[in-house]
């Protein structure tokens, strides 16, 4: 459906905006930042069962130490793919194991590091940021369109201009607060 057939020009722009965060929020997830997280693992694979699967689907994984994650596979011969899988993912991790268990130590971030950590933050958070204007655009769009095609006046044109700018500003600022987050982690050490 697209915006301009929804009963709420606004409320299909306020879902696709926040899930344009909660996607912020799940890549901002990954970004290491010295601290153990399961988080960092997300964009793991591992082959197993004859496919690429992700690694919470072979393992169960915890945090025993703030700077140590556990991966306990379910099949204990999957243990040297799960560590290949760590290692192919350019995580910046090294793993090691006992035969029954992948211990995987995060090691402590370089100041480089943290502020090119930092970088990709701001990186990720600016994409989405252009995401949430891009649905905005669309939907201004759409209002610029109803009004042409004499759909709706230009009080209505203008106010719902105006609540479209609003629920953006909103999502823009959930943004900037998950980056600021981000950062303190990352650089404040």
């Amino acid at each position: 459906m697209s915006i301009t057939d929804s009963p709420s020009a606004a409320a299909e722009a306020r879902a696709t905006m926040a899930d344009q965060v909660e996607h912020v929020r799940h890549e901002l997830a990954g970004v290491r930042t010295g601290r153990a997280s399961i988080g960092i693992l997300d964009s793991v694979r591992v082959d197993a069962y004859g496919s690429h699967m992700p690694l919470n689907q072979v393992a169960s994984l915890s945090i025993p130490e703030s700077t140590l994650l556990v991966a306990n596979p379910f099949d204990p011969s999957h243990i040297g793919a799960i560590e290949r899988g760590i290692q192919a993912a350019n995580l910046g991790l090294n793993p090691t194991n006992d035969g029954k268990v992948v211990r995987i130590p995060v090691p402590p971030l370089t100041d480089d590091r943290r502020k090119e950590l930092s970088r990709i933050v701001h990186q990720l958070t600016e994409d989405g940021r252009n995401s949430i204007r891009g649905t905005r655009r669309q939907v201004n769009d759409a209002l610029k369109k109803l009004l042409k095609g004499k759909e709706i006046s230009e009080d209505d044109e203008r106010r719902g201009l105006d609540d479209i700018q609003k629920i953006t500003d909103a999502h823009i600022t959930q943004l900037d607060d998950l980056q600021k987050a981000k950062d303190s982690e990352l650089l404040d050490h």
